[in-house]
């Protein structure tokens, strides 16, 4: 059965208030132009440090089939790592983009077992912050796609000490193609990491925030 967090109040409500129906299928962003679409499907709430967001994102990493496409800012946390390592192990496809600056060599982060676990990695170097806090899931399946995206950071002070909001969008197809055309456009724009890259990662410490930058989760 899927997690659920534990004394976690985990808001869901369905959306039908449509807005303007951008159609079946999702076009990709031009640079002046954002996209509405229907509101449709359910939404699960969590916030934290009195809910347990963590949870939540380990239950739909639970219910993931086929893919799983993340895209974070930081990814520090070892329950959230072995979440992935666990889906892979069942037969789903992972991949992660992460932000060059705050994975860099020398700073904790989950980056080298990831890339040890044949997990594909890419930094984005484009951006003054990659702040994005995106997972995608089974994107190609009509009842199964989700979307989780929300102030989160994959962190154990996200989930403890830090004031973070949470959002999983499931039931909405569309919503989850506009996220993938996205995450294509990153990945298209990342340096492509080797599984040979991950020693460097592990000389030397970094200096960062203490919360999420020199303790390992």
């Amino acid at each position: 059965m899927p997690r659920r967090a534990p004394r976690a109040v985990l808001l869901r409500c369905c959306l039908w208030a449509g807005l303007l129906l951008a159609g079946p299928a999702a076009q990709a962003l031009a640079p002046d132009e954002s996209v509405r679409l229907q509101a449709t499907g359910s939404v699960e709430v969590a916030f934290s440090p009195w809910n347990d967001p963590e949870e939540a994102i380990l239950a739909a990493f639970e219910e993931a089939r086929e893919l799983i496409l993340v895209q974070a800012y930081l990814f520090t946390s070892k329950p959230l790592l072995q979440g992935l390592l666990d889906a892979k192990a069942r037969g789903v496809k992972v991949e992660v983009l992460l932000d060059a600056d705050m994975n860099r060599p020398g700073s904790y982060t989950v980056l080298p077992e990831l890339l040890e676990a044949g997990i594909p990695v890419a930094l984005e170097t484009r951006y003054t912050n990659a702040h994005n806090k995106v997972v995608i899931l089974d994107p190609h399946s009509p009842s199964r796609a989700a979307l989780i995206t929300g102030s989160y950071n994959f962190t154990r002070a996200a989930k403890t000490s830090n004031a973070e909001n949470l959002l999983i969008l499931r039931g909405n197809p569309a919503l989850v193609r506009v996220y993938l055309e996205n995450w294509k456009r990153h990945k298209d724009e990342a340096q492509i990491l080797r599984k040979q890259d991950a020693e460097a990662w592990r000389r030397g410490k970094a200096n960062g925030r203490k919360s999420d930058r020199t303790a390992s989760d």
